[in-house]
């Protein structure tokens, strides 16, 4: 089995490596510098504004000298870390604070138009080549009487905004670095919390899926994936037992189906062999025919009880009173009764009980159970029959007076196929289902059934019903 989700997350967790530092490198790297740059050219603004309107209106309304202006824009300019310039509308530079004397000759500025500004107040370059490397300029107009006589303008390496944006965005590498070890923890948390129960229930899976149930999931978490562990060890556990189920199932069915079949195979070849004198035919006949009757109940009785397990069987509910149901069920065995001189004991709440269920169903299940309570009665005893109602529920109890089950098999006898020792003593003609019938009918109901019974002194059955609302 390829080993594919933890690369998967280690490439993943790298990818956001490299794209994190390619957002900061690239984009988050610009927007910083963008932003110094505004923002530097908005403090310069304001001081080229005020240089204006101080000192520069002032030289040309000749109120200042142009030394005495040098000598506060000098300061200025190193406070700002840049160059104050005054030029003229023709471009020529009237004064230059890098200069500290002021030049023999005023010098042109190649080419310059203001309007190259456009709508903005600075630019960045070289400005008409004056400067070796990148420069932020930003210019201020001079205004007398009206009329535009000059420009303020200052100049300031764009290296020093460089190297600011480069210090915030180390800050930025900083912090990705510290976010990138985060997602490692946050990484080897989800290896040990997720990845690796996820391995072990896969291998499990794998074991299940070749036939190993005994194969344990060792996840023990209150979350989703400790809930799938528990329910992938309980359908593994179910299958096992399901597998073991269907192994008695196969071998019971082969039992009961090979013994009557031998016997019928064993009398018909001593018939045909003379083995049987015909005058003795007839008895070895009526033992044939209880076998064959003995094999079609069990292949009715299986057939009945697989529709049930498969869920196909659809219930008729309707309304009917269960009263006259248990007295008229009662009365298809009066035969044996007689003959065993067993009576019947009915305690039943009213003249009629009605419920809703299936009719033909609970009249199955009311046939199985007093059946076998006739069957494990002693003769001369009485079976007791009786209805009652509480919390919107009938309760039907079906108890008798005869052996009782053992302990250890009260467990057992809703299995298919289950006989204790005593009835197999006592019944050789029961097929060990009508139990899973019955429990299998109430259950397609929606109800319980419930079995008391003490070895020696009796039984007892006592299955619900819902209580019909209309009546």
């Amino acid at each position: 089995m390829k080993r594919t989700l933890f690369p998967k997350l280690l490439a993943g967790y790298l990818l956001y490596g490299i794209l994190g530092f390619l957002i900061i490198a690239t984009f988050t790297y610009h927007l910083t510098f963008r932003f110094l740059e505004r923002h530097e050219a908005a403090a310069l603004y304001r001081e080229s504004a005020l240089i204006s309107s101080v000192y520069a209106e002032n030289y040309f309304s000749k109120t200042m000298t142009l030394e005495e202006i040098r000598t506060q824009l000098t300061t200025l300019g190193i406070y700002l870390s840049g160059e104050i310039w005054i030029v003229d509308t023709k471009g020529s530079i009237i004064l230059n604070t890098a200069q500290p004397e002021p030049a023999e000759k005023m010098e042109t500025i190649p080419g310059f138009d203001v309007t190259d500004f456009g709508s903005s107040y600075f630019q960045t370059g070289r400005f008409y080549n004056c400067f070796s490397s990148d420069t932020l300029s930003v210019f201020s107009p001079v205004t007398v009487s009206y009329k535009v006589r000059g420009y303020v303008i200052i100049h300031k390496p764009v290296s020093s905004l460089i190297s600011f944006a480069n210090s915030l965005t180390a800050i930025s590498y900083q912090t990705l670095a510290l976010l990138f070890a985060s997602a490692f923890l946050v990484l080897v948390f989800f290896a040990f919390v997720v990845y690796l129960p996820i391995r072990k229930i896969t291998r499990a899976a794998s074991q299940y899926a070749s036939g190993n149930f005994e194969a344990d999931v060792d996840v023990r978490s209150g979350d989703e994936i400790g809930y799938l562990a528990a329910s992938l060890s309980y359908m593994a556990n179910e299958l096992n037992t399901l597998e073991e189920d269907q192994k008695k199932f196969v071998s019971n069915v082969s039992h009961d189906f090979r013994s009557p079949l031998t016997s019928i195979k064993g009398y018909v070849e001593a018939m045909l062999d003379g083995t049987i004198p015909v005058e003795m035919q007839e008895k070895y006949l009526n033992i044939i025919l209880f076998e064959t009757e003995r094999l079609n109940k069990l292949t009715t009785d299986l057939l009945e009880l697989n529709r049930f397990g498969s869920h196909g069987v659809m219930l008729d509910i309707t309304d009917f009173d269960i009263n006259y149901t248990i007295r008229r069920t009662v009365q298809t065995f009066e035969g044996a009764c007689k003959e065993r001189r067993i009576s019947f004991n009915l305690i039943l709440t009213g003249e009629q009980l009605y419920v809703s269920a299936d009719m033909s169903k609970i009249q199955q299940v009311l046939y199985n159970l007093i059946d076998n309570a006739l069957k494990f009665s002693h003769p001369e005893s009485a079976v007791t029959i009786e209805t009652t109602e509480k919390n919107e529920k009938i309760f039907v109890s079906v108890k008798d007076t005869g052996i009782g089950i053992p302990k250890d098999s009260i467990r057992k006898i809703w299995e298919r196929f289950y006989k204790t020792d005593l009835s197999r003593g006592k019944d050789k003609k029961g097929t060990g289902l009508g139990l899973s019938i019955v429990r299998e009918i109430v259950q397609a109901h929606g109800e319980h059934i419930n079995v008391i019974s003490t070895e020696g002194v009796g039984t007892e059955f006592i299955f619900t019903l819902p209580l019909a609302r209309e009546r």
